[in-house]
């Protein structure tokens, strides 16, 4: 039992299962659907922009490896905030997670189902999924662990042998009027806000600066965007901290399992940035009107007539990919709900830890809920995806703030990084559509007013 009179997790998970489970949480909207997004906004530039949020992400892993060191236990940044800068710190990091890994889990789940079935039956199957993934986290984090093994190693594979495939199709060159071995046009990378992202840029910082009519500010601000939105893909490094309580060794092992999740998962999105853009590059024609899509990969194999066999492999790839994440991000949404009902920022029953499992059922079962109402009411993956960079960008940014404060033999890493990290996020933030950045501080503001109503509610000796 635990101080607070709550059942304790197991330390059961690995350096190799952390790894595994940072992994597997990362690996699914990079490679599937952030970097087609990236590539319409950014054009030939999407690779700087991969590289930029690597920077951000990195400077952003540090602070969290410094923090969850020195607190291992379940929340993450909801836990770190609290302890470091206050309890209105820590709800708003705990609210912003929540929020923003929802709406990841959302566009995980129709990612998943977009591959496997037809648009009338999209939304109800993606909302299965979420149930039956929900199902095997219910059971115990280790089978959640092995679980994302095995699918992380299926997404992997997909991807080296399809980067392996296209590599020699700009090799063997394309033919020079833009048509790939099997006639179909490929979406070129000349410039910012090409296809379906250019409905992004709406309302936003590039409204407010006057540059959405082009030129270097309109570009600098498209790869900033494509930036954040990239953000996203490189979010999950932060599940091996949520799962914080359940790590073996936690000041040894967290630190090296989010270092080496995040440099594997960053080399590998550079080097599929660069081939997508190679391959723009080698065809020259115009963008296509709906630009890459949300299944880039598919179309650069249709583009280089790479057949039904190769097509078979990236769409295995891609739903063991996102059911990775989506696996790994309904436990990490869990664990931050435990960790905010523990303290009462929600309701406490949520805080129920199953004895027989060791899992937080109440919470996974919550969690699961909202992901599957937003499946069924969501219009759009790549807004849930701005949603979601919105959400986690601001909960790094308060992990920065809390790492700032640490000394001692707790200072892991240089104080410059926390400071970068703090100002990358902030400007990354900025950089997302408008009606993204309206809808977020709705929400936020709705998370504060519920808290502020809670205290008032509560017994005064009860208060923080």
């Amino acid at each position: 039992m635990t101080t607070t009179g709550h059942t304790a997790l197991s330390r059961r998970l690995t350096l190799r299962d952390a790894v595994v489970i940072g992994l597997a949480s990362m690996i699914g909207a990079g490679a599937f659907v952030s970097l087609g997004a990236a590539q319409d906004l950014a054009g030939a530039l999407a690779p700087l922009a991969v590289l930029l949020a690597a920077g951000v992400a990195l400077c952003n892993a540090t602070s969290t490896a410094q923090l969850a060191a020195q607190h291992p236990t379940s929340g993450g940044t909801y836990h770190y905030g609290r302890e470091r800068l206050g309890p209105w710190w820590g709800f708003l990091a705990g609210w912003c997670f929540v929020l923003g890994k929802i709406a990841s889990c959302a566009a995980m789940a129709l990612v998943i189902a977009a591959y496997v079935v037809p648009e009338p039956f999209q939304r109800p199957v993606a909302a299965l999924v979420v149930v039956g993934l929900t199902g095997v986290n219910l059971v115990g984090v280790t089978r959640t662990a092995a679980l994302a093994r095995i699918l992380v190693t299926i997404a992997l594979t997909a991807l080296v042998l399809t980067g392996a495939r296209l590599a020699v199709g700009i090799g063997e060159g394309i033919a020079a009027d833009g048509a790939g071995a099997d006639g179909a046009a490929l979406p070129a990378t000349p410039g910012p806000l090409a296809g379906q992202a250019a409905g992004l840029w709406d309302g936003g910082l590039a409204a407010v600066a006057s540059a959405g009519a082009g030129g270097a500010l309109a570009i600098a601000l498209a790869v900033a965007q494509a930036a954040a939105l990239m953000f996203f893909a490189f979010a999950g490094y932060a599940r091996v901290a949520t799962l914080g309580e359940e790590v073996v060794a936690p000041r040894r092992t967290i630190p090296r399992a989010i270092l080496l999740a995040l440099g594997i998962v960053a080399a590998l999105y550079l080097l599929l940035s660069v081939l997508l853009v190679l391959l723009g590059s080698a065809v020259g024609s115009p963008a296509a009107a709906d630009g890459w899509g949300p299944a880039p990969f598919l179309a650069a194999l249709d583009a280089v007539g790479a057949g039904a066999l190769w097509r078979a492999v990236i769409t295995i790839g891609a739903v063991a990919a996102a059911s990775g994440a989506l696996l790994a991000l309904i436990a990490g949404i869990s664990r931050t709900v435990l960790a905010m009902s523990r303290e009462g920022d929600l309701p406490r029953p949520l805080a129920h830890v199953s004895a027989r499992y060791s899992v937080p059922q109440r919470a996974e079962a919550v969690a699961s809920l909202a992901v599957v109402l937003l499946v069924l009411l969501a219009a759009d993956v790549l807004i849930a995806i701005a949603a979601s960079a919105f959400g986690v960008l601001l909960y790094y940014a308060i992990a920065n703030l809390a790492a700032l404060t640490q000394t001692g033999q707790w200072r892991l890493f240089p104080t410059a990084m926390q400071v970068a990290g703090l100002i990358g996020c902030l400007l990354l933030v900025a950089a997302l559509p408008g009606r993204t950045l309206a809808a977020g501080l709705i929400l936020l503001a709705v998370g504060v007013l519920y808290r502020a109503l809670a205290l008032h509610l509560r017994p005064r000796a009860a208060r923080h």
